[in-house]
């Protein structure tokens, strides 16, 4: 099976991100409340985004200013595919940076076990 990607290419499909063996220390009802926390947030983070960007186009007044922007989009496109990673690895360490940068609240992961929240909670303080 295969999905068009932003650029409308064709890609292969991966396995379930959500698969039982790739997250063996989450319960099912975890696993659910992660994506929609982590579709949230990145949802909130394209959305501010758009608004800088349609901010900044408003003020293109020559090519240089054009392709100045294009450059940002490109850089702020980067960091945003980079930091979104939903994968039990890194996905602690990725609430708790949106947490700090105010994309998610805590109050959005409850459900997750305490010890997970307290992670989350103390590494977001950094």
């Amino acid at each position: 099976m295969a999905e068009r990607n932003m650029m409308g290419v064709e890609t292969a499909l991966a396995p379930s991100e959500t698969a039982p063996e790739l997250w063996p220390d989450w319960t099912e009802l975890e696993q659910q409340i992660a994506r929609t926390a982590y579709d949230t947030a990145h949802s909130r983070a394209l959305a501010s985004l758009i608004i800088e960007i349609q901010l900044q186009a408003a003020l293109v007044d020559s090519a240089a200013a054009l392709w100045q922007l294009h450059d940002y989009l490109s850089i702020q496109r980067h960091r945003i595919e980079g930091r979104f990673d939903f994968r039990p690895q890194p996905i602690l360490f990725l609430f708790a940076s949106l947490v700090k940068d105010k994309l998610l609240d805590l109050a959005e992961l409850e459900g997750l076990a305490d010890a997970k929240l307290a992670k989350i909670r103390a590494m977001a303080q950094f």
